[in-house]
């Protein structure tokens, strides 16, 4: 019997400063999210970040905390029963991290009689932090736990056209009638090196190119796991397909955290620059996640405009995930059903 598991990032508990202490911790001490040595991750998660930073977090999430809870688990859920009323077979949710864990979506998909796992994580593009970390979990709890089940998973789906054709869309949906002067590209950020880690020739990806990023350009077997390849990818195509004019979009990349060189230019410095520039009005798009969530109503709908607004701009407009929205729920189902026949997706 086939079954689904779609699994996001993950959520606090609460937005009370214990459970995001929780939270932080699980997620900062996963070695493909710091991916330093256990005695240095211990030392800097445990020593420092979270003797420091649970507090500030919380009040953070508590900004954003809905009514019915977290909104990144509400909006996931939402996909999930929509997407279970268009597939014949169980779809169930897991998040990464959190109390929500895969573990418990497998045991759920088990219950009802399913041996073959169809995984997605919730990602458009691959990413150690994201997509990987997913997968290498997944198969060690399918291993102790669970031998018996088969579990297969979608790929990185950021240049599927019809992917782009519903992201473009959505943008679209949510511009139609306002006037801006920029439209901002804005992906989570990682370290340079997780570019270089993930590169699989070893010597394609220059995570220092900033300017013209040659080796995002040029064809390469790197860019099956190249994160900051395939962002770049989602910005240039939405171009193509919303024909917008170079100079008036571009990709920057936001949260990031401690001092090592992380991808640039930098989300929070781009809106500076923006506003120097005597931009006015500007938009901002966030095609890593596919749900809102903290990095997207607080980091970027609230602090963004907040930096916006200092340098001078007036109008920021914000655009949401795709979240529910039923042409997103159709492919993702459309990819259910595809793989239910043929054990294989043409994404």
């Amino acid at each position: 019997m086939k079954g689904v598991l779609l699994v996001n990032l993950g959520s606090p508990d609460s937005p009370e400063p214990k459970d995001v202490k929780k939270y932080l911790g699980e997620f900062l001490m996963d070695e493909r999210v710091i991916d330093v040595p256990l005695w240095a991750r211990n030392l800097l998660v445990k020593g420092i970040i979270l003797n420091t930073r649970p507090k500030a977090s919380a009040k953070a999430y508590q900004k954003i905390w809905w009514d019915e809870g977290s909104p990144l688990i509400v909006l996931s859920e939402r996909l999930q029963q929509k997407i279970q009323k268009k597939v014949e077979f169980p779809v169930a949710l897991a998040m990464r991290y959190g109390s929500m864990t895969i573990k418990k979506g497998l045991q759920e998909l088990v219950d009802k009689g399913v041996d073959e796992v169809f995984l997605i994580p919730l990602y458009p593009q691959y990413a150690m932090a994201t997509t990987e970390t997913i997968l290498v979990l997944a198969e060690e709890i399918r291993k102790e736990h669970f031998p018996n089940i088969s579990i297969q998973d979608l790929k990185p789906f950021y240049n599927n056209q019809d992917y782009i054709k519903v992201l473009s869309n959505s943008i679209a949906k949510h511009l139609e009638g306002k006037d801006y002067e920029h439209l901002l590209f804005s992906y989570h950020g990682v370290p340079e090196r997780h570019i270089r880690k993930s590169d699989i020739t070893k010597s394609h990806c220059k995570p220092s190119d900033k300017i013209d990023c040659v080796c995002c350009k040029t064809p390469s077997p790197a860019h099956e796991f190249c994160y900051k390849h395939q962002c770049k990818e989602v910005t240039r195509l939405v171009g193509e397909a919303l024909n917008l004019k170079a100079g008036t979009f571009s990709t920057s990349f936001q949260s990031r955290l401690g001092f090592d060189p992380w991808l640039q230019p930098y989300t929070d410095r781009t809106i500076e620059r923006l506003g120097k520039e005597g931009i006015k009005k500007m938009a901002i798009v966030t095609p890593a996640f596919v749900s809102d969530c903290l990095e997207t109503l607080e980091e970027i709908a609230m602090e963004g405009e907040e930096i916006f607004h200092e340098m001078g701009g007036q109008d920021f407009t914000t655009i949401p995930c795709l979240n529910d929205d039923n042409e997103f729920v159709d492919i993702l189902s459309n990819w259910i059903n595809e793989w239910a026949i043929s054990e294989t997706v043409s994404v």
